[in-house]
């Protein structure tokens, strides 16, 4: 841009942070007419399997950009769910409001749905809102209710705010619990409701001001939901 080398509208556009309308202004780079993109954020439902990364590091790994359009493979993840993880993903190509949206002192709640190998109690969950020590790190989840449990298998729905890598399965692991399906339910104000494994949809003006709108607010960590457990007619994987 101090080379004159970039035009906006005729004019040679010297200053850094000139905003430009896509599909409006004219910019040329070299004499080179270029396109603007308009900022994007659309709602993903992950399936198990794809791996929130731009690239592959192999030709048989799957990553979650083979779900979008084609034209929408600036789109970058907003945090991440690990390969085996599913439910709702936040796909963009505006840095301001990802880094708003995964930086913990934002203070993000995102709600998952936990099915674990074996019985959790009331002790498990108090245990989880409270802190766990795992890898010199303190975990802990802002609320946690159990949704039904039994002598093999139980299902924990999960609050959390600080976005720790791999954090659900490390709670239940740091506790001897094995994680055998996990699901990210909502992020902020936005549910994946009933989006379809592999789908997606663009998010709504009225939906990324609500995420912006919750992102300045940092809670701490809460306490526990004693809902007693309840039966579940969801299948078990």
């Amino acid at each position: 841009m101090a080379e004159g080398r970039v035009w906006v509208n005729g004019q040679p556009a010297r200053e850094p942070g000139t905003k430009v309308e896509p599909g409006v202004d004219n910019v040329v780079v070299d004499g080179r007419p270029i396109q603007a993109r308009r900022r994007l954020t659309v709602a993903l439902h992950k399936p198990p399997g794809f791996v929130c990364s731009r690239t592959p590091q192999s030709s048989r790994q799957r990553i979650v950009g083979e779900l979008l359009p084609a034209e929408w493979q600036d789109l970058y993840p907003v945090g991440r769910l690990d390969r085996d993880s599913e439910g709702l993903l936040l796909m963009t190509n505006d840095g301001e409001f990802c880094l708003r949206l995964t930086h913990p002192r934002y203070g993000v709640t995102k709600h998952y749905r936990a099915t674990v190998v074996g019985k959790v109690d009331h002790g498990v969950v108090t245990r989880i809102c409270a802190g766990v020590e795992d890898e010199g790190e303190t975990l802990r989840a802002r609320r946690a209710r159990i949704l039904s449990a039994n002598a093999s298998h139980s299902c924990v729905e999960l609050e959390l705010t600080e976005g720790k890598q791999h954090e659900v399965r490390r709670l239940f692991g740091a506790l001897g619990f094995t994680v055998e399906r996990l699901e990210r339910l909502q992020i902020g104000p936005i549910k994946l409701g009933e989006l379809k494994s592999g789908r997606w949809r663009v998010l709504t003006a009225v939906e990324l001001e609500a995420l912006r709108q919750a992102a300045p607010a940092a809670r701490p960590a809460g306490g526990v939901d004693k809902t007693a457990p309840r039966s579940s007619t969801r299948p078990r994987p």
